[in-house]
């Protein structure tokens, strides 16, 4: 079943309350509480682009598949691909315990490549 899974970008954003978030974004309060349940089954195209624009991420970074245990799918399916990779720890944290000469050279790191997507773009 394909999902929508949230949780991880707000928390990579550093959006501490998705629900108000997406609010001030523009999505009517029903909506964003819809977006925000995990058994959402109906995803508008505009909702998914606004997340897409707010969230700076295309439509695979938003989207996880997790296989029902009663259907049958080869083992190259295309749809696996959208599984979910469990990213290792909170974001924050992990800059938060990195020593300074490191960050540093992170942010370098960053800065070139946002420049040269803007250079290519």
């Amino acid at each position: 079943m394909l999902t929508l899974h949230l949780a991880p970008k707000f928390e990579a954003r550093g959006i501490e309350r998705p629900f108000n978030f997406l609010v001030k974004a523009g999505l009517p309060r029903h909506s964003a509480s819809r977006l925000l349940n995990t058994r959402l089954r109906v995803l508008r195209f505009d909702h998914l682009e606004l997340l897409c624009r707010i969230l700076i991420c295309d439509p695979h970074d938003l989207l996880v598949f997790i296989p029902e245990k009663d259907q049958q799918y080869t083992s190259g399916h295309p749809l696996f691909k959208l599984k979910e990779i469990e990213a290792a720890g909170n974001l924050y944290q992990a800059i938060a315990a990195m020593p300074y000469q490191q960050l540093k050279e992170v942010t370098k790191s960053i800065v070139t490549i946002k420049n040269s997507e803007s250079v290519s773009g």
